[in-house]
């Protein structure tokens, strides 16, 4: 057992121990932050040389007293000669030249081909065995503390420590004034909604008995969705970067830069469907970011192995040698060539050069004729070769049969040679399009992903990863900055998966009539997500760590026991204000034991197991270790001893004397259709399979190990992309979100119950994270309760029964608790009352129609293996500005919301013309009845005005719908008869006059 008084490691939880002069062993004397000798030395051996706290550097001098009590003939490395050796200075810095260990010629090499495994299985078992050293130590009595005079924390202190304690980023809480208000009126409506229930359920209205209870469920679902979205919003939050900190940090005069390279991922599969010139803005823009060159490679993945993406992206690479220089001389704004020149804005603004309108003129006329060329590309791709397509060497293109072809990687910029038009190195900018073979499940996007990070992984390996889309360009060059203030920080960075930017789009009307934009989700809901464990994966715009995608869990997972000046709230992710701190708890050597392999086995998803006795016995323990390791990683990333090298590289890097030609060899072999069988890819790492929404799936898998997330919002939009404007195309876009939804609710990864075990997933993120899976079920009630109006109207009959005074406050207290929870919200995110309206609209209209859609489909294919697929027509549309917002595409999805539109129209006017026959009494309950109907209507107004169309030019499957229920609900109102007053049968048999026959 402890002493209660002994330090102890915030790393492994045991006691830090002493000096061997009997003083108590400080790793750093700036912020006297608690960790023992052994986690210091595994630190430096990792190449981590900072205080994990503070970030200050340790004393290059802190181990020497080891060094004279170790054996003349030890090899064992000490803390100094890790802080001192100028080779691995630029470990996790470049990623160019990490690893000086080539996996293809070096000496050093095992019977594997791979050293790396062996410096891991020894730092598994130094670990190990320093464990087992300070577990007998903790036996023994320690002294207490000793108090450290502030003079020599002071000498200890290095120049550059003012800067390395300088934060790149800050947290900016909600003011007060605004989230505490916000909080109280969510309890209150809570409170509200608990008497408004107990009234609604105890208060039946036995004439409409059925209405009442129909309308009872989907109330009490309403409020149980109005949950699931409100609570993951209880502490929102804001950050602010400072690029400035960064930039002197890790780009200082007269160094080499120490910036983190970024690996980024472009994604496209049809050409046609995809315009070769939007994927080409894309990636300019991507070569032309304001990050040092050697630190940026761009990856194209081609899906559809086009040809025609093949030779534009060729031209694109030539076209790059003049616009990047162009880009970076005069830190244009956006560097998307199109975008650019499109701006309707002052160019000469803020521009003095005298030469910069000649340069500009020149390069748009560059860019026009790099667009007639792109263009006359295309025109000839409409019509496919009966022989195919033939490439310029005369040889046929290995992509001509998409669904059967070899794997192809080209390396169009980055390599000897490549220069822009002023002599400078340009970003490596490579084509990947993965092999296709008949009978392997390809799985779409996610299988595309994962093929990009293990080409990456093999050519460059960079610690971290941008994924675009194809029509996604980069707006604000300075985007990568902003992610590194989060990634690059110690303080920060190292339980960071990724950091996920908002979507912005372009050539949207302002009115947003289908919430294209979508600002209610990016800048409410995910502003309060950032709050708790981070923001969702939403498919685009996220800079990964790469180590995260690996299925490795954070450096800092959660330990056992908690101190409780380090506890926090696993509710909501708050400090310790909201929740009591615990005691800290003693434990004895077992309870150490079991803390410590916990952190090794959460510390990647394979581990050195025990020795099994059923290798051969000639093989010694560390043999055995050693093939083990490799069984093991084999088996989770596949056969290829290049790649797994690259992922024991926690700092990215590729070896600096292997062969290039060997590496394209090695990526083709990892972009191979059969490379993921009996991997866990897929699974376990990369971007997760099971769902059409693979990136909800894949941020829900990295939160439950524990990882969390940042948004980031800088002042200029990060990444810009274009929105399906029309009704059907947006309609058909959240169709196949709804999909993904219910497939991940159907599947073993619904957070309804995956991830419960470790308890690393926050209460308040599961609920965010439930809410993204269930949110197409609401389309069942809210269908229902859409009809419950007309339905009213239409037999005279209502809902709710004649309000007392306590119902009459109890209704009005609901209505402004609803009211008040939106102004608030829109007080601390800044939304405006418009766009919060356009959601609730579109949340009606893509409720009824996709949603609903969304909710049969999922369980047909899920359950009964049957893909139904809506195709969409397309109709000619205007030539002026936004005409397609009115272009008229008839599709399936499009029928439920006719119908209620319908309905209720024709509810309100019976229920009008009802209340004229019976005089004044009958005005008071239409009121109510109407009320609920023009909710409905004014909901579903964007989408009639979308279906009307410009002119009124209404496709004609509309109007024969219209006309057929408008016909159905007339003889329906003829049937109720509203102007023939109702004689009681008993009155009428009274009157009778009866006749003997």
């Amino acid at each position: 057992m402890m002493e209660p008084g002994a330090p102890v490691c915030n790393t492994c939880g045991e006691a830090v121990g002493l000096k061997p002069n009997g003083e108590l062993f400080v790793a750093c004397h700036d912020c006297n932050f608690p960790m023992c000798r052994s986690c210091v030395e595994y630190e430096a051996k990792e190449g981590r040389k900072v205080c994990l706290r503070c970030s200050s550097p340790y004393d290059e001098h802190l181990l020497d007293d080891d060094a004279d009590q170790k054996p003349p003939g030890s090899s064992q490395p000490t803390m100094a000669a890790h802080l001192s050796d100028p080779q691995p200075k630029d470990v996790g810095i470049h990623a160019r030249h990490v690893s000086t260990v080539s996996t293809i010629d070096s000496e050093m090499n095992d019977e594997s081909g791979n050293p790396i495994w062996k410096n891991r299985v020894e730092s598994w078992k130094d670990k190990k065995n320093n464990k087992k050293k300070k577990v007998a130590k903790n036996n023994k009595t320690e002294q207490a503390p000793a108090e450290i005079p502030h003079e020599q924390q002071m000498e200890d202190k290095q120049p550059g420590d003012a800067l390395m304690q300088q934060p790149l980023s800050e947290i900016v809480p909600m003011s007060r004034n605004k989230l505490t208000p916000y909080r109280a009126v969510i309890i209150m409506r809570l409170v509200i909604l608990g008497l408004f229930f107990h009234y609604r359920i105890m208060n039946p209205v036995d004439s409409a008995f059925g209405l009442w209870l129909t309308s009872v469920i989907c109330e009490i679902w309403f409020a149980f969705s109005w949950v699931l979205d409100q609570f993951p919003k209880w502490s929102p939050i804001n950050r602010v970067t400072y690029l400035d900190t960064l930039s002197a940090r890790f780009e200082r005069p007269g160094e080499p830069c120490e910036l983190a390279p970024v690996d980024f991922f472009v994604s496209t599969v049809d050409p046609l469907k995809e315009p070769p010139l939007i994927t080409a803005n894309t990636v300019l823009s991507i070569l032309a970011l304001d990050y040092p060159v050697e630190k940026v490679s761009c990856y194209v993945s081609d899906d559809g192995a086009a040809m025609l993406s093949f030779e534009s992206l060729a031209e694109t690479s030539e076209f790059a040698r003049k616009w990047v220089p162009f880009c970076k001389k005069y830190e244009i704004e956006p560097r998307a060539p199109e975008f650019y020149f499109s701006q309707k804005i002052d160019y000469l603004k803020d521009k003095v050069q005298p030469s910069f309108v000649k340069e500009r003129r020149a390069m748009k006329r560059d860019y026009e004729e790099y667009k007639i060329r792109v263009n006359a590309m295309v025109a000839r791709a409409q019509k496919t070769p009966e022989e195919g397509w033939t490439m310029q060497d005369g040889t046929p293109w290995p992509g001509n049969n998409t669904r059967d072809h070899p794997g192809m990687v080209q390396v169009f910029l980055g390599n000897t040679g490549a220069r822009d038009m002023d002599g400078n190195e340009l970003p490596r900018l490579i084509y990947v399009s993965r092999e296709k073979r008949p009978g392997y499940q390809h799985h779409k996007k996610a299988g595309a992903e994962n093929a990009l990070v293990r080409v990456s992984a093999v050519l460059t390996n960079a610690p971290y990863i941008l994924n675009l889309d194809c029509d996604h360009y980069v707006n604000n060059s300075k985007a990568v900055r902003e992610a590194m203030c989060f990634l690059m920080d110690p303080q920060v960075g190292r339980d960071v998966c990724y950091v996920q930017f908002p979507q912005r789009f372009d050539g949207i009307d302002k009115s947003d009539r289908y919430a294209n934009r979508n600002i209610v989700f990016f800048d409410v809901n995910m502003k309060g997500l950032d709050g708790i464990q981070g923001p969702v994966y939403v498919g685009t715009g996220c800079v990964f760590n790469r180590q995260a995608l690996y299925g490795y869990g954070p450096p800092s997972m959660p330990t056992l026991t908690k101190s409780s000046s380090s506890s926090s709230c696993s509710w909501c992710g708050c400090c310790s204000c909201c929740c009591p701190s615990k005691k800290k708890a003693e434990l004895d050597a077992s309870e150490l034991y079991k803390d410590a392999k916990r952190e090794e086995l959460n510390a990647a998803i394979f581990n050195l197991h025990e020795i099994d006795s059923n290798y051969p016995a000639d093989y010694d323990e560390y043999e055995r270790s050693m093939l083990m390791s490799q069984r093991s990683f084999e088996k989770t990333f596949g056969l290829s001893s290049v790649f797994i090298e690259s992922t024991l590289m926690e700092n990215g890097g590729v070896p600096e004397s292997v062969n290039s030609s060997t590496l394209i060899k090695e990526a083709i072999h990892v972009i191979s259709c059969s490379y993921e069988e009996k991997t866990e890819w897929g699974k376990e790492i990369g971007w997760i399979y099971g769902s059409v929404t693979e990136d909800i799936l894949t941020g829900f898998k990295m939160h439950c190990r524990g990882w969390r997330s940042i948004y980031c919002m800088p002042p200029r939009p990060a990444f810009k992309g274009s929105a399906p404007i029309n009704l059907s195309d947006r309609l058909h876009q959240v169709l196949r979100w709804a999909l993904g939804s219910v497939e991940i609710f159907l599947s073993r990864h619904c957070p309804l119950w995956y991830g419960f075990g470790g308890g690393r997933l926050r209460w308040l993120q599961r609920l965010a994270y439930i809410n993204t899976i269930v949110y197409p079920f609401t389309s069942l009630p809210l269908i229902a309760y859409c009809l419950i109006p007309a339905i009213c109207l239409l037999t005279g009959k209502f809902i709710i029964p004649t309000l007392s005074n306590l119902a009459s406050v109890l209704f009005l207290g609901l209505f402004m608790s609803i009211i008040l929870t939106a102004v608030l919200e829109l007080r601390w995110s800044g939304v405006s009352i418009e766009d919060l309206w356009r959601n609730e609209q579109f949340w009606v209209i893509g409720g009824v129609s996709a949603h609903l859609f969304a909710v049969f489909q999922g369980f047909l294919k899920m359950l009964a293996g049957i893909d139904t697929n809506f195709t969409v027509t397309t109709k000619a549309a205007e030539d002026a500005e936004f005409g397609e917002l009115y272009m008229v595409k008839w599709t399936t999805v499009l029928i439920p919301p006719t119908t209620l539109l319908i309905v209720n129209i024709v509810g309100v006017v019976a229920g009008f013309s009802d209340a004229l026959n019976k005089g004044y009494e009958a005005w008071g309950p239409l009121f109510g009845k109407v009320f609920f109907a023009f909710w409905v209507i004014l909901h579903l107004y964007p989408f009639l005005k979308g279906l009307m169309g410009r002119q009124n030019r209404t496709p004609t499957i509309v109007v024969l719908w219209s006309v057929l229920l408008a016909s159905v609900f007339s003889l329906v109102w003829v049937k109720i008869n509203p102007f023939v007053n109702k004689v009681d049968s008993m009155e009428i048999a009274g009157t009778c006059i009866s006749i003997d026959c």
